[in-house]
């Protein structure tokens, strides 16, 4: 199996724990001590060897900072996970919710003026200690960083070792572009800026740009690693040896290879040069820029690679499309299955997400679920990001929602989906609120709007019929997806935060929700492919819109038929009719009968 559901077997308190760090900030001089969800790479997803907050807190989600004093400790997370965290975390620490909660208000409130913070200067970026040490200046509070992280030292022999997984060559088969092409338009782009190199910190762009893929992460296909490409000669590679055998090795002959200890060296070479360096603030670390000799060395912009990497080309479209149709049929054969076993009481929520890995893995194309199966039953659906274990696993029961959220990774593309199904009779107030949250989502599956269009701009759109029922929920609308690589992909969302510019070839979630603390989640999520402009008929603009991508029934039982306009029944069934043409052939009888009846118009 690609998941485990145990639950971790912890040998002491995580206020154990805290205390014994606390008993260190006196030796290292500081008053509070951050510790981040991130890593040394700045992605959203870390190794075990990186779970830093949640050795020390518990708390297991995918974004998060703990701030800790000698008397006091909060927990900020963003709304995905304010539930989770209640449940996880000691109540002695605060729960605080971003952006709402500001850490920088908590430090100037907990700390007297003239005291120290204390902070790993490789686990944050320039951008995010830029920011605190201007919010904490005139209260004089200072950000120290320090030499090893405190956090580390007291994990001591238990921590896990850092990940030796090995690097494979990605096709050009399935990437559409070679490497050396990606890095010439690279090189191009830095000479035309007259920049002398750019330091990579971010795992999925060096995958992308070399064409490589790893299993550092679970279920991320990313090798850790740094690279240094220049504007005139081969890329460095810093990357441990252990993970390249001979086939990488031979892909991997248009750059040098140096471990990762190497950087440092390398970027104080680049210093002592006088060299202009590229640098993104918002995904490199603190100490890579100290490295560089600070600001007058550094050429502040994005990382390069991420505005390609999201555009994706012909054939990575073309193998999006193949993935989506495999993995539906999947999904369809997983929603007929519960549909005939869940009436009989006997399923909890662990015995579903194997069953839909057993589905996604007679592919025979499948390398790995592309997350942490969510598959929430009732009350645990209302957990934006809940996953569960043994100890959390709950029955699927009569008059309760089932919400899961799911996806695979395939050379060919990415998935992720998240359907909400009704187990036996749903009441009256789950149909309508999964009718207002399908009524957004075909507001965001339907919309045309013009070139420069960001996020932020259509975020509403989902958010409309819930809002009129004085309903909303905490989390973004949609995030990008790469392609065969991390299911979360920047730079564009569909959120209150999503300002950048939605591009053609962008794969973007669609997934608006409603959750219920303590009864029910919903949340209604395709894949959608920003489209190329074309001018509307009868309009004087171009406009770009979305094709749907995920093929998979929505349940028509909780659809509540007299809350949908003309227009909005219509896209149901035209949505239905395609997945019923699209997937039937792959299927079986019995469950083409049943893909039949839950593709039925819906009048």
């Amino acid at each position: 199996m690609f998941q485990s559901f145990e639950a971790p077997t912890e040998l002491e308190s995580s206020m154990d724990r805290i205390n014994r760090l606390r008993s260190l900030l006196p030796e290292l001089r500081v008053d509070a001590v951050l510790v981040p969800r991130a890593d040394e790479h700045q992605g959203e997803y870390v190794p075990a060897s990186a779970e830093r907050l949640k050795w020390l807190t518990g708390f297991s989600g995918s974004a998060g900072i703990a701030a800790i004093t000698r008397r006091a400790g909060a927990l900020f997370v963003d709304g995905r996970y304010t539930v989770q965290a209640r449940s996880q975390v000691s109540k002695e620490l605060e729960i605080l919710q971003v952006p709402e909660a500001r850490l920088s208000d908590w430090l100037r409130q907990k700390l007297r003026p003239g005291a120290a913070v204390g902070f790993d200067p490789r686990l944050h970026t320039v951008s995010e200690i830029e920011r605190l040490t201007e919010a904490l200046a005139d209260r004089n509070i200072k950000l120290k960083p320090l030499a090893r992280n405190p956090v580390d030292r007291l994990w001591g022999a238990e921590r896990p070792p850092a990940p030796m997984g090995k690097v494979r060559p990605h096709p050009l088969k399935y990437a559409g572009r070679a490497a050396e092409d990606k890095i010439a338009e690279i090189q191009k782009a830095l000479k035309a800026d007259g920049q002398d190199a750019v330091v990579l910190t971010l795992p999925d762009s060096i995958a992308w740009l070399f064409n490589i893929r790893g299993s550092d992460v679970q279920h991320n296909p990313v090798a850790l690693a740094f690279a240094i490409v220049p504007a005139q000669s081969k890329p460095e590679l810093f990357i441990a040896q252990e993970k390249l055998d001979a086939e990488a090795k031979a892909h991997l002959t248009f750059v040098r290879i140096s471990e990762p200890e190497a950087l440092g060296a390398k970027l104080g070479q680049l210093k002592a040069a006088g060299k202009r360096v590229r640098l993104d603030p918002n995904t490199a670390s603190w100490w890579v820029a100290r490295q560089l000799g600070g600001p007058q060395r550094i050429a502040r912009a994005q990382d390069p690679c991420i505005l390609p990497k999201a555009r994706k080309n012909e054939v990575e479209i073309k193998g999006a499309r193949a993935a989506h149709l495999r993995d539906g049929a999947a999904v369809v054969r997983f929603l007929a299955w519960l549909d005939r076993e869940a009436p009989g009481g006997r399923l909890d929520e662990i015995t579903a997400a194997r069953k839909l890995e057993e589905f996604r893995a007679e592919t025979k194309a499948l390398l790995d679920i592309s997350f942490d199966t969510i598959s929430a039953s009732g009350p645990n659906g209302a957990i934006v990001h809940y996953r569960v274990t043994e100890a959390t696993n709950r029955r699927l029961k009569s008059g309760e929602l089932y919400l899961v959220d799911s996806g695979g990774q395939y050379l060919d593309g990415t998935t992720d989906i998240t359907r909400t199904i009704a187990i036996g009779r749903p009441s009256a107030e789950m149909r309508e609120r999964y009718t207002l949250v399908l009524k957004g989502h075909i507001a965001i599956a339907t919309a045309r709007f013009p070139k420069g269009t960001r996020g932020i701009d259509l975020d509403a759109f989902a958010r409309r019929a819930l809002w009129e029922k004085g309903l909303d929920y905490d989390h973004g609308t949609g995030h990008g997806v790469g392609s065969y690589l991390s299911v979360h992909e920047g730079p564009q969302s569909i959120s209150r935060r999503g300002m950048a510019v939605l591009e053609p070839g962008m794969i973007i979630s669609n997934e608006p929700g409603y959750y219920k603390e303590g009864a029910y989640g919903i949340r209604l999520e395709n894949l959608v492919l920003v489209t190329k402009p074309e001018k509307v008929p009868g309009g004087d603009r171009e406009m770009m819109s979305f094709e749907t991508l995920t093929l998979a029934p929505f349940d028509r039982r909780l659809i509540k038929v007299d809350l949908l306009t003309p227009a909005e029944i219509t896209w149901v069934d035209d949505y239905h009719a395609r997945v019923r043409q699209m997937l039937a052939p792959q299927l079986n009888a019995e469950d083409r009968s049943w893909l039949e009846a839950a593709t039925a118009p819906l009048r």
